[in-house]
C-alpha cells in the first residue's frame, strides 16, 4: 500500500510543479522588454512605473547599453519588443536588416553633444583645438565604432581637422555612461557625452561647452518585429510621446523631437 500512497504523493508534486511553471510563464507573458541607449537609463527608469500604473497586466524590463550592442543583441535574437537608440544609424541598420515593425518607427527626443572636464579641473578648455593641449593627456569618448555619442564626437573632430592630434589621447568607452563615470572619476582630463548625461553628474563634472554636430542629435523608437507583445510594444511608443512622458524626459535635460 506505501507505493501506491508514494505515486500519489510524487504525482501530486509534479502537478504543483507544472502548475508554477504555468503561472511562471503566465507572469512573463506580460513582460516588455525595452532595449534603450544608455543615455536614456535615469529618463525610462522614472517612466517605467507610471507606464505599469497604467498598464496593469505589463512588467517593464529595461536593457540598457550602447546603441550598436542593442542591435547586434536584437540581429542575434536576444528577446525585445522596443528599440530605442540614440542616432538614426543605428535605426536605419536595424530597419535594413528587418527587425523593427513596419510604420512603428517614431522620433521621440533630442540631445547636445557636450565636452565635459572633472569639476575641480583648473584646465581651461574652450574649443575643441585646447584638445591639443599637452595638458590635455587623456580624453574618454566612446567607440566611433559602436557608439552613438562616439561617432557624433569623431565627426566634429573630422570636421575641425583634429581627429589625427587628438586620436592618441582617446580612452574608449563602451558606452557614453562609462566615458562619463572616467571623467566624473577623474581619470581623464575631458569627455565627450550628450548634455543630458552631464546633467546627471553636475557635482563631478562641469561641461566646458556645447560640441556643434552635423546632423542634429534626435533619438528614434519602434516596435521590434515578431514581438511577442506587439500591443504592449505600441502603447509604450505612444507613451513616451504623451505629455507625462516627454515632460519626464524635458526634466532630465533631453529636446523636444
Amino acid at each position: 500500500m506505501a507505493a501506491p500512497t508514494t505515486t500519489r504523493r510524487t504525482l501530486r508534486c509534479y502537478a504543483g510543479v507544472a502548475l508554477l511553471a504555468v503561472i511562471s510563464l503566465a507572469a512573463h507573458a506580460g513582460d516588455l522588454t525595452v532595449s534603450a541607449a544608455a543615455s536614456l537609463m535615469n529618463a525610462f527608469r522614472e517612466m517605467g512605473p507610471a507606464f505599469e500604473a497604467q498598464n496593469p497586466d505589463t512588467k517593464v524590463l529595461f536593457n540598457f547599453g550602447a546603441s550598436d550592442a542593442l542591435l547586434a543583441q536584437i540581429a542575434k535574437g536576444a528577446p525585445a519588443d522596443v528599440l530605442a537608440s540614440a542616432d538614426q544609424e543605428t535605426m536605419d541598420r536595424a530597419e535594413a536588416q528587418n527587425l523593427l515593425t513596419p510604420g512603428s518607427r517614431r522620433n521621440f527626443v533630442s540631445n547636445t553633444l557636450v565636452l565635459i572636464a572633472p569639476s575641480d579641473s583648473p584646465l581651461r578648455i574652450k574649443e575643441l583645438a585646447d584638445l591639443q593641449k599637452s595638458e590635455v593627456r587623456r580624453i574618454a569618448l566612446g567607440s566611433p565604432s559602436g557608439v552613438p555619442a562616439g561617432r557624433y564626437a569623431r565627426g566634429a573632430l573630422d570636421a575641425a581637422k583634429l581627429w589625427t592630434t587628438v586620436e592618441p589621447k582617446a580612452v574608449y568607452a563602451q558606452n557614453v555612461r562609462q566615458a562619463l563615470d572616467y571623467v566624473a572619476r577623474g581619470e581623464v582630463e575631458a569627455g565627450f557625452v550628450y548634455a543630458t548625461d552631464a546633467a546627471i553628474q553636475k557635482d563631478k563634472v562641469k561641461v566646458a561647452f556645447v560640441v556643434a554636430t552635423e546632423t542634429p542629435i534626435s533619438y528614434p523608437i519602434a516596435a521590434v518585429s515578431g514581438s511577442p507583445n506587439a500591443d504592449a510594444a505600441r502603447r509604450f511608443l505612444d507613451f513616451v510621446l504623451s505629455p507625462a512622458a516627454q515632460a519626464v524626459l524635458t526634466r532630465y535635460g533631453f529636446g523636444r523631437p
